[in-house]
């Protein structure tokens, strides 16, 4: 029997959705055979004595879960995030370098110093780039500190505004779209697909409008809906970044797909699951063994051996193998409140 530790905070457990899906990734893992215990900050004692950790908190290198992750990683832990896979992410000159090292499609991107800032050579890059243009700050999550410039003059004031927090700052050209294929890649193989419907107000899944935060709607799309290049891409994406667990957002624009960004630590309580109810048992497969795909199997065995999945694994009838989970050939839509928060 193995030990996984789930480390979560304070944000981790600010939401309702946050906390089911927690719970639900506790309850795969303890049908798989495994006792669970959460893991907190001030925990990080109980991380040696773990077979394995699962972060569900905000990733950064300046948190306390990269000090979980580094401590995870210096014991021969298992971890997702792992450390790289934070520093890479985290960064966004970091993730992009690694994209375009790859030949990975995005946007066309470049990266403006601090002291390169003028005029002359904002104009520049409208010329280069076209118009608008999207700027982000390098340490920017969850939709933060990106912004959409149309003019010479809206690109300085944002750029020094994001230079107040870095010495570099992203520019790229603009990608209309009205949702975002999401693509969750685990050890190199698809977790699942969803598109994040961007709502009308913004170009962004998280924007500020009027005073009120508006979120994107999630719908879980089955793997065989989902374009194969588009797939293909997210996987190729996420192997730049290593073998790890990522949400890899893609646009589509006149035909041609673009790797907007690779998120490690990606949400899985929005409805991304809905059509892929073995995701959380593909994690922890991979955490427990380096095969995502061991999950699969075993649920297949058990049903050879019990004739029924959902008795085999003891789960309850509201669990993954709900009657009432939709056909495979549909679309779930899910509309995430985050009125509360």
């Amino acid at each position: 029997m193995s030990k996984l530790g789930i480390f979560v905070n304070r944000q981790t457990l600010s939401s309702s959705e946050q906390i089911t899906a927690v719970i639900k990734c506790r309850d795969v893992a303890e049908s798989m055979g495994h006792t669970v215990e959460f893991i907190f900050p001030v925990d990080m004692k109980k991380i040696p004595k773990l077979d394995a950790l699962f972060i569900r908190a905000n990733t950064d290198p300046m948190n306390a879960t990269y000090v979980a992750a580094r401590m995870a990683q210096m014991y021969g832990i298992p971890v997702i995030d792992d450390p790289g896979s934070i520093r890479i992410c985290a960064d966004k000159i970091n993730m992009y370098m690694h994209l375009m090292k790859n030949k990975v499609s995005m946007p066309q991107t470049q990266f403006l110093k601090k002291k390169e800032l003028d005029e002359a050579q904002a104009a520049r890059l409208f010329l280069e780039l076209g118009t608008p243009l999207v700027l982000k700050e390098p340490s920017t999550s969850f939709s933060a500190r990106v912004e959409k410039v149309g003019s010479v003059e809206e690109l300085l004031k944002v750029a020094r505004r994001f230079f107040k927090l870095s010495d570099w700052i992203v520019v790229q050209e603009y990608i209309e779209s009205r949702f975002d294929w999401r693509v969750g890649v685990i050890g190199g193989q698809l977790l699942y697909a969803c598109r994040y419907i961007i709502p009308s107000e913004t170009f962004k899944i998280q924007a500020s409008v009027n005073g009120h935060v508006v979120y994107c709607d999630v719908e879980s799309v089955p793997a065989d809906q989902v374009p194969s290049d588009v797939i293909d891409l997210g996987l190729k994406a996420g192997n730049a970044m290593g073998k790890g667990l990522y949400g890899v957002d893609i646009k589509e624009s006149n035909g041609k797909l673009y790797v907007i960004e690779v998120n490690d630590n990606p949400s899985l309580e929005g409805g991304e699951d809905a059509h892929y109810p073995d995701m959380f048992g593909k994690i922890i497969s991979y955490l427990m063994t380096g095969d995502a795909g061991g999950y699969a199997e075993s649920l297949s065995q058990k049903a050879m051996d019990y004739g029924d999945i959902e008795s085999g694994l003891g789960l309850g009838s509201g669990a993954m193998c709900s009657p009432s989970a939709p056909a495979e050939n549909e679309i779930y839509s899910y509309k995430i409140d985050f009125s509360e928060r």
